[in-house]
């Protein structure tokens, strides 16, 4: 008799470890002995320590791990242009139209995207890739200002044509629009990267000429002579570019 309230005390006990270690939280790994040794207490982002051994920490719940970075913040690159290319741009948007003017005469491509006319071909073909998916429905395929949600959408305000008014816009003033739209253009900043948006500008340089880029007018008059100075300076102007400055200064 002893010997059988003692299997019963044995077993009861058995089974109130095997029901409290059950958990009605499907995510629950049930029953853990020093749950530290279970779960870091460090902090790491996008994890939520509100819920430690299925018991809810209100001083934790709430505690913010992930932070916003700090306003300027860039990513980490290890190249020195990359670095260059992703630092804050410093246009601000204008809906008087001078901040864009003066992005024609200051902003110009950097250098990698036209070191050779193999890049600068390469660059407008992925440009002409991103074209197809953000510009074409209004643009049109060879920028006339003819998509399709301006012929079949019944949209009333055209964009301009590539190869009439917008012809002599330069690669700084196309980067400048695409950053921050232009008219009934909404900006594409933050649909596509800088990055991006240089290889858009040079594809628009393909329409505005026909298909042709002009690699040779946009490399011309660049002085190689100083290695440094194309090292410290991504930005570089061309006269061709520079021509265009007195047209843009006089547009509506």
């Amino acid at each position: 008799m002893k010997l059988l309230n003692k299997n019963i005390v044995v077993l009861s006990i058995i089974n109130v470890f095997i029901i409290t270690s059950c958990y009605k939280n499907a995510d629950s790994p049930g029953y853990e002995y020093v749950p530290d040794m279970y779960r870091s207490q460090a902090i790491e982002a996008y994890v939520d320590y509100g819920l430690v051994a299925d018991v809810e920490h209100s001083e934790l719940k709430n505690k913010m791990s992930a932070r916003i970075p700090a306003e300027g913040t860039i990513q980490y690159q290890a190249n020195k242009e990359d670095v260059e290319l992703n630092l804050p741009y410093p246009f601000a948007a204008d809906i008087t139209d001078e901040e864009r003017k003066r992005a024609a005469v200051e902003s110009f491509i950097p250098i990698k995207y036209i070191n050779n006319l193999e890049a600068a071909e390469y660059n407008a073909n992925e440009g002409k890739e991103l074209y197809e998916t953000f510009c074409i429905h209004c643009h049109g395929e060879t920028g006339q200002g003819d998509g399709k949600v301006i012929t079949e959408g019944g949209f009333l305000s055209t964009p301009p044509s590539y190869t009439s008014n917008l012809k002599d816009r330069t690669l700084g003033s196309i980067f400048y629009t695409i950053t921050y739209g232009q008219r009934m253009m909404g900006p594409l900043g933050s649909q596509v990267n800088k990055d991006e948006r240089w290889k858009i500008a040079l594809y628009v340089r393909q329409l505005q000429n026909e298909g042709d880029i002009k690699f040779n007018d946009i490399r011309r008059k660049i002085s190689l002579a100083s290695a440094d100075t194309i090292n410290a300076e991504t930005n570089i102007t061309t006269e061709a570019e520079i021509s265009t400055v007195d047209d843009e200064n006089n547009e509506h």
